[in-house]
């Protein structure tokens, strides 16, 4: 497969010399064929990396590692000048469970990814920090990081992000402070950090519509900005403050393409991975893309 992406038929290589500020921007892709076909989908796009599920979103077993299909991977980012891929846990892994059990097969999981993407060009694991469902929030927290803390060691090279979540029902993360009591706890916190997710933020409350730079000036006296890794772009089908999860296609909700045009001209923010998780089939990520890029000032 060659680079010619849907650019107008422009080649990726090409279009990208063109750009003053390079943004590195991909999208939520399927694996199903392979790290390498979606590698090459993701060139196709206008993309420069992609996210992917290390397993069914609901479960399941973990892609069989193919060592060939990794060096192709590995092969094709270099050549492309992919910036570093991010790997997203299943759902099913809630490590703040009330369940003893849940927990362990979460935690199960969670050392079986990190493990196969210490064999993969991907630096970052994002990881839902969980639901602490009848615990108190000093509990659920606690719950998580010891987990953590039973499977992170000082010697891996992958990077585990936990997202910043939109705090519907007894789910963690809503709230920088909870995400900062949750990394205060992990032994090895050189190797977490935090992925922000536009929708989420929002919908817990964060207002970078109208206020971005008060909402990453809070972000980094609490968490401290060295710690934000990546970025997901979403719009929000629903209002600030709603604590609804709901993703909408940019430009469609409520953060809209001035709020999209703040998040990609911000000094520090441009410089990150960003990554679309918009309900969106391929041809729309391209479309996506192409608009991302055109805002960059």
């Amino acid at each position: 497969m060659d680079s010619v992406c849907f650019f107008e038929g422009i080649c990726y290589t090409e279009f990208m010399k063109k750009q003053k500020t390079v943004i590195h921007i991909g999208a939520h892709l399927s694996i199903s064929k392979g790290y390498a076909s979606a590698a090459e989908t993701a060139t196709q796009i206008g993309a420069d990396t992609f996210q992917f599920f290390t397993r069914n979103p609901r479960g399941g077993s973990a892609k069989v590692f193919d060592a060939a299909d990794v060096q192709k991977l590995k092969d094709w980012s270099e050549c492309h000048s992919f910036a570093p891929l991010l790997a997203h846990a299943p759902y099913t892994i809630n490590l703040a469970s009330d369940s003893e059990q849940v927990r362990y097969k979460g935690t199960a999981l969670l050392r079986q990814d990190l493990e196969l993407m210490e064999k993969l060009p991907c630096r970052y694991y994002n990881l839902h920090p969980g639901s602490r469902q009848s615990a108190s929030m000093e509990s659920g927290v606690a719950r998580i990081a010891e987990c953590i803390n039973s499977v992170l060691g000082e010697n891996g090279t992958v990077k585990l992000l936990l997202e910043t979540m939109s705090g519907k029902g007894s789910e963690i993360g809503g709230r920088f402070e909870e995400l900062r009591a949750l990394i205060d706890r992990i032994v090895y916190r050189d190797r977490v950090g935090v992925c922000m997710d536009t929708c989420h933020v929002f919908c817990a409350g964060y207002d970078i519509v109208n206020d971005l730079e008060g909402v990453i000036n809070q972000f980094d006296s609490i968490i401290g900005l060295d710690r934000l890794c990546a970025l997901h772009l979403n719009d929000s089908m629903h209002p600030i403050g709603s604590h609804r999860d709901r993703h909408e296609k940019i430009g469609q909700g409520y953060i809209g393409m001035d709020g999209f045009s703040a998040v990609l001209n911000h000094p520090f923010l441009q410089k990150l991975p960003m990554f679309l998780e918009t309900p969106n089939e391929i041809s729309g990520y391209a479309d996506e893309i192409r608009m991302l890029r055109a805002l960059v000032k």
